[in-house]
């Protein structure tokens, strides 16, 4: 193949802002255990040994003896200790690296979640500081933490992995696979080389299974081939190296008005899909588009959007012909697959012109051509030519008006020049005729610039005959400047369209993102979307936005605009399916009014509506491609604007909860002193003075103090400062101790415990679970209906233990679950409709949430009441293992 000698602007500019950034490597693997970490530590050394600054930023060896004894080689950087939830945690400390500046830094495990309080929130931006810094890192990452790939991941090992990393970590880095067989990893995870005996039984029967490691192994293999791939096309682009470079299949389709173009787009699908291969669907616009019809036109528009929801890259190339785009095209995405309809032009145009299949085979090299015939309904009758205008007199009047000078010139020097010479006069105005207005007035100034010369010039003089035949040769000259020059013209015509129109395209956009950039606020940003919009596609527009009572009208060019019944109705289904409707589409086409969807990664933020004021077709298949990047930019700028708004609404979240916390803390220690005093005084009158009315003042301040306690705890909760202090625990003695405890609020009550014997011991600090048991039985003995038991039950699950609280009372209001344990919240015609703050069940999220727990509400039917569960997750129970091998 010929490829274009100019190295592609974008990627040489990639590759330049990649060498001024350092360079990363990733050992990838399909699990835990296949050895990335013990290949990156041998790497490393290797680059140590040569001469390379490396140091370690962090690295987990998980007590492998052979992982450990890699890094004694290698200079280790402290790590920085964080406290949270009353754990001391070390994390990578990156200003010490960047201080120190070493030439290659290690880190393992890139998906990591860094600790509150760090710099960044993921490990993966800690290395993108670092390579800005011009630092080279080597990293480790398994194939389930890769963004794209989550959800695929998740579909067959039943496990989501919430740690990820963006694709575009992949895309910039070398990558080495770090595989092992499945069998050799299962039998290394039996060996203990992967995990602790019991959590190794655990996995082999759930995520370490054989059908699941081969499959999370060709994930691997195949994402590194993709990167890889991408990487080296952009070299290739970036040095304009010819070739398909084919490591990977790429198929492209080519498009076109005929009946057909469905039909070859899933025929390339299925190729594409066999392959296991990207593809792309293309459209080669040349001047003959200019003649399309209407119904041509949607034609187009209708096949691009099949392929793009089908999966595939679409793109409209401007070409001066249809074989010259594609070949450029194809050989500028290095395709080696080409998917094409057959001819439906005569035969005679294919003996004169040669096949366009033939052509395309011979000049594009080893690339595979797939020519698919069309069923006979398919095809389209030819199309008739385009009638080409005469055109207007005065380009006539124009051309022979030169000609009449040409010939008054040549008489006037007639006596000072050769007769040969007077001729190449008369190309003046055939060369301007064809050059300026067409074929037809060119070959009319080619024939009357010859009759001129003949009658004028050529013996015998006032005839039209010509005596010497060499004479002949300058009128047919003269005819096949005409003919050439004109064909020169149109085409260079046809070229400056093509590039004007991709300039007014470019001016459009340029100016859209402009006008959106200089919008101040929402208001305006909508408002321009919808003014500039119009302005360009010559239509109507609305601007809608999803609220509770449906699609909400915020902007519309004109201002005037208003929407009916059907109208709301297609929006909503826009917003609701992210895919256009009304109008024009396939979906409520009785709207009047055509709404595509504004969309982002986040999710659907509202549609634009499209209209004409003649009630026809919202838009023009030729205005589909500006349409799709102006909805872009709109989109972008629409998120812009609400990611702006969320921050500003975190910012004043933030400022409050800072002062309440401040508050709560504050009013919570200046009542402890003077409260201990109360009670102090009070117990020492009851010694001397036993009365009712004392034991009431008693009542009432241990239940204050009680509420002083919750203050200070959700003050503790909230500043992320819980001491924690782990150990075995049995939850029938922490039951009793807490029953004993609240003995007064439950005067009257009846408490059943049932709990089995057998019940596991636990691993949890002791004085936050007294208080979750606390809180959630004073609440029972408050708000359960009078004279009622109280019923506390632990249950044994497959997926750890549930200890639940049951108080026989009116129940919790259908749909306010998740609201009971907000701070300060009090729900009114259910168990929290007493008097009381709303602090309690907030602290028992709040510590329930801090030793790894989860507590939710619920209706009990039989008897009704309410009931609160602490669910116990496995990790925390203690199943006859040493200590250290527990979490």
């Amino acid at each position: 193949m010929n490829a274009d000698a100019r190295p592609s602007p974008e990627s040489f500019l990639r590759q330049a802002a990649r060498e001024e950034r350092g360079q990363l490597k990733l050992f990838l693997g399909a699990a835990p255990g296949v050895g990335k970490t013990y290949e990156m530590l041998t790497d490393g050394m290797r680059r140590l040994k040569s001469g390379t600054d490396v140091v370690i930023g962090v690295v987990e060896t998980h007590g492998r003896r052979e992982t450990e004894a890699l890094i004694a080689g290698h200079a280790v950087m402290p790590r920085r200790m964080v406290d949270h939830a009353g754990h001391s945690l070390g994390e990578m400390d990156l200003d010490a690296i960047l201080e120190r500046r070493p030439q290659l830094v290690l880190v393992d495990e890139l998906a990591h979640h860094n600790a509150p309080g760090s710099r960044h929130p993921k490990r993966y931006q800690d290395v993108e500081e670092l390579l800005d810094a011009g630092i080279d890192v080597y990293s480790t990452i398994n194939i389930q933490h890769i963004e794209s790939l989550n959800d695929v991941v998740a579909s067959f090992t039943r496990v989501r992995v919430r740690e990820t990393v963006p694709d575009a970590m992949l895309d910039g880095a070398e990558i080495e696979v770090v595989d092992i067989p499945p069998d050799e990893l299962i039998e290394r995870l039996k060996e203990g080389k992967v995990y602790i005996p019991a959590e190794a039984s655990r996995a082999l029967n759930h995520f370490f299974s054989k059908s699941n490691l081969t499959a999370l192994r060709e994930l691997a293999l195949r994402r590194a081939a993709q990167a890889i791939d991408a990487q080296m096309l952009d070299y290739a682009r970036s040095h304009a190296l010819a070739g398909s470079f084919a490591v990977g299949e790429r198929v492209v389709v080519a498009v076109s008005e005929q009946p057909s173009g469905p039909g070859l787009v899933r025929a390339a699908k299925r190729l594409a899909d066999a392959l296991k291969a990207p593809w792309t669907a293309v459209h080669i616009e040349t001047r003959r588009v200019q003649g399309f019809t209407d119904v041509e036109r949607k034609a187009v528009a209708d096949t691009l959007a099949l392929a793009s929801r089908l999966g595939a890259a679409t793109a409209s190339v401007p070409a001066q012909s249809v074989l010259d785009g594609l070949r450029a095209y194809a050989i500028d995405a290095r395709a080696t697959q080409i998917v094409i309809g057959k001819s439906a032009r005569s035969r005679l145009f294919e003996l004169r012109h040669g096949s366009v299949v033939d052509r395309l085979v011979r000049d594009m090299g080893q690339v595979a051509v797939h020519v698919l015939p069309a069923d006979e309904d398919q095809v389209a009758p030819p199309r008739k030519p385009l009638r080409m205008p005469w055109g207007r007199p005065a380009d006539y009047l124009w051309s022979a008006g030169l000609i009449v000078a040409m010939t008054a010139l040549g008489r006037l020097l007639l006596a000072v020049i050769d007769l040969g010479n007077i001729a190449l006069l008369y190309l003046v105005p055939v060369m301007f005729a064809a050059a300026t207005y067409g074929l037809r007035a060119g070959l009319f100034a080619g024939i009357a610039s010859s009759l001129a010369y003949n009658f004028f010039f050529l013996p015998p003089t006032g005839t039209l005959t010509v005596s010497n035949p060499e004479n002949i040769i300058s009128i047919l000259v003269l005819l096949g400047v005409a003919i050439v020059t004109s064909q020169f013209a149109a085409r260079v015509r046809g070229q400056a369209d093509l590039a004007q129109s991709s300039a007014r395209a470019n001016a459009a956009l340029a100016g859209f993102s402009r006008s959106l950039t200089s919008a101040a606020s929402g208001n305006e940003l909508m408002q321009a979307i919808c003014a500039e919009i119009a302005r360009l596609l010559d239509l109507r527009t609305v601007l809608l936005l999803p609220s509770r009572d449906g699609p909400d009208l915020r902007a519309a060019y004109p201002p005037e605009d208003r929407l009916e019944q059907i109208e709301r109705a297609a929006a909503q289904w826009a917003m609701d399916n992210g895919q256009p409707a009304g109008r024009g589409s396939s979906t409520l086409t009785a709207s009047d009014w055509l709404f595509h969807p504004l969309g982002t990664q986040r999710g659907v933020l509202g549609v634009l509506g499209l209209a004409r004021d003649d009630a026809g077709e919202p838009l023009r298949s030729d205005q589909a491609a500006l349409l799709t990047s102006l909805l872009d930019q709109a989109s972008i700028a629409l998120d812009r604007m609400a990611l702006e708004e969320e921050m500003q609404g975190a910012r004043q979240v933030y400022e409050r909860d800072r002062l309440r916390s401040a508050l709560l803390s504050s009013v919570s220690h200046d009542l402890r002193t003077p409260l201990t005093t109360i009670i102090s005084a009070i117990h020492e009158l009851k010694q001397h003075q036993p009365s009712a009315l004392l034991d009431t003042v008693d009542g009432e301040a241990q239940r204050l103090n009680r509420f002083v306690a919750n203050l200070l705890d959700m003050a503790r909760i909230e500043a992320g400062a819980l001491p924690m202090k782990v150990e075995a625990i049995d939850l029938f003695d922490a039951v009793a101790s807490a029953v004993d405890d609240v003995r007064q609020s439950l005067a009257g009550r009846g408490v059943q415990v049932a709990i089995p014997p057998d019940i596991p011991l636990v691993r949890l600090d002791p004085v936050l679970l007294h208080h979750i048991l606390i809180n959630l039985l004073d609440n029972a003995g408050r708000y359960g209906a009078p004279d009622t038991p109280v019923t506390i039950r632990g249950a044994r699950t497959h997926d750890g233990i549930t200890l639940s609280v049951v108080d026989e009372g009116p129940g919790l209001p259908p749909g306010d679950m998740g609201r009971l344990f907000d701070t300060f919240t009090r729900l009114e015609g259910s168990d929290r409709a007493k008097h009381g703050t709303g602090l309690g069940l907030a602290i028992v999220k709040g510590f329930a949430e801090a030793m790894g727990l989860t507590v939710s509400a619920d209706n009990e039917a039989d008897p009704r009441g309410a009931c609160f569960t602490l669910h116990i997750p496995d990790t925390r129970i203690i199943i006859d293992l040493p200590d250290e091998s527990l979490p």
